[in-house]
């Protein structure tokens, strides 16, 4: 657990708010903002009944008090600083709005998407999420400098069995199939690509305006055959590191190993876990000639790769940021060390990041009346240099896409052929577009 730190009596005299130090990805993500790319997490609920407003409103508020963690802003100091720190609030700080329901019509949901993607809640507020309410459809917007996705879900969920008195307790998590060993010749370990450049996503036709764009599809969950030694988690990094290399193929690109950043999330799921930034983040490398081995022996080797991974004990960022991250030097040279560590290593940033959520573990079951989620979204923010991220969840036995890409790098019609790329190598080309923005 972090450590609260209490400071000295407030000159009002009443008493100090408790707070807790920024986690090593707060901090280099505060360090790295940038007004032209927000850093939002964005999550949607469909529900097959409508909530009614005013009841969503208490149980939302009260599921924020259940989970205090979540309930904090970024504590005021000087730029002498040694950390940045969470103040603590007993509740949302007065004027904030966290639910809200904006004026339906046509278009409404594609403007709170628009909305999830270029405005983040501000830090200096508590909390740091906002909560939109479009007919049958929630929309979650959170900073990710405070939170990720896992945590707020869980808080959704709570919500959920505040609002309508059914149980939102978690399932158990699907059990890993046994180890196998990768295919002969093949190196199976976790620096295959060594020091290499790696691929850029190759450039689309951006268009102007916005920070991000998106699109959402709903696929057939990969079938995966019985006592196969892959999950469909491996199926999904597959999937994506085949569509990334068809699309720069497509354009010319150079052969280069790709590169893709995994969040593990190692948290329980009951009304104990730990909120906030809680993902640790690893890189599955892929060489351009592993890309060209039959599926079934590609699908062995990143199992055995994806599992090697997991199983490493690391830093959240690894050892490097951890590093950058000690409170050796105040927070604002620390803060230029980081912008140029990020600027100098762009080179060697990821290609891509591919967020699986997995079977979302809650029923996201709202009573009778609004009934249990029939889909469920999520999206990473997608900064230069990676500029497009994967996310994926499945719901009722159906496979939520996202992909997220920086308006600088990609337009809609780009996002359409990427998603295509990847029903094709996930071998499900019924997906249904749902949206492009």
């Amino acid at each position: 657990m972090t450590a609260l730190h209490h400071h000295p009596a407030r000159q009002d005299g009443r008493e100090p708010l408790p707070r807790v130090p920024f986690s090593t990805v707060d901090e280099v993500t505060r360090h790295c903002l940038t007004p032209r790319e927000p850093e939002t997490v964005h999550i949607e609920v469909h529900l097959p009944g409508r909530p009614d407003p005013e009841r969503l409103r208490t149980a939302f508020t009260e599921a924020l008090r259940r989970h205090p963690r979540i309930l904090m802003r970024e504590a005021p100091g000087p730029w002498y600083r040694w950390r940045y720190e969470w103040e603590l609030t007993t509740g949302p700080d007065p004027g904030v709005e966290v639910v809200s329901v904006p004026a339906p019509g046509p278009g409404a949901l594609d403007r709170a998407r628009s909305r999830a993607l270029s405005e983040a809640p501000p830090l200096t507020t508590s909390p740091p999420v906002r909560l939109e309410v479009i007919d049958r459809v929630l929309l979650l917007t959170v900073n990710h400098t405070a939170l990720d996705g896992p945590a707020c879900l869980r808080v959704l969920a709570t919500a959920a069995e505040l609002y309508g008195g059914r149980d939102n307790s978690p399932q158990a998590p699907p059990v890993r199939p046994p180890a196998d060993e990768a295919p002969r010749g093949v190196f199976p370990e976790t620096g295959g690509t060594g020091f290499a450049r790696v691929a850029r996503v190759a450039r689309g036709a951006p268009r102007d305006g916005g920070a991000n764009g998106m699109l959402v599809a709903e696929l057939d969950v990969p079938r995966r055959p019985k006592g196969a030694p892959y999950t469909v988690n491996d199926q999904l990094m597959v999937a994506t590191a085949r569509m990334i290399a068809h699309w720069n193929g497509e354009r010319g690109g150079p052969s280069r190993p790709l590169r893709i950043t995994m969040p593990v999330d190692d948290r329980t799921r009951g009304m104990d876990m730990p909120i906030g930034n809680g993902t640790r983040l690893v890189e599955v490398p892929f060489a351009p000639a592993e890309l060209a081995l039959p599926t079934d022996d590609l699908l062995r080797l990143t199992a055995a790769r994806t599992r090697a991974l997991k199983a490493l004990r690391r830093p959240q960022l690894g050892r490097g940021a951890a590093l950058l991250t000690a409170p050796v030097l105040p927070v604002a040279a620390r803060s230029l060390m980081a912008r140029t560590a990020r600027r100098a290593l762009a080179p060697w940033t990821s290609t891509t990041l591919l967020s699986n959520i997995g079977r979302v573990p809650y029923p996201l079951d709202f009573g009778e009346g609004v009934g249990t989620a029939q889909a469920v979204w999520f999206s990473a923010p997608a900064r230069m240099p990676r500029g497009l991220t994967v996310t994926t969840a499945s719901t009722g036995g159906r496979l939520h896409l996202a992909l997220r890409w920086s308006a600088a790098l990609l337009g809609p019609d780009d996002g359409a052929r990427l998603r295509d790329l990847f029903g094709q190598y996930l071998k499900t080309p019924s997906a249904r577009e749902r949206f492009t923005g």
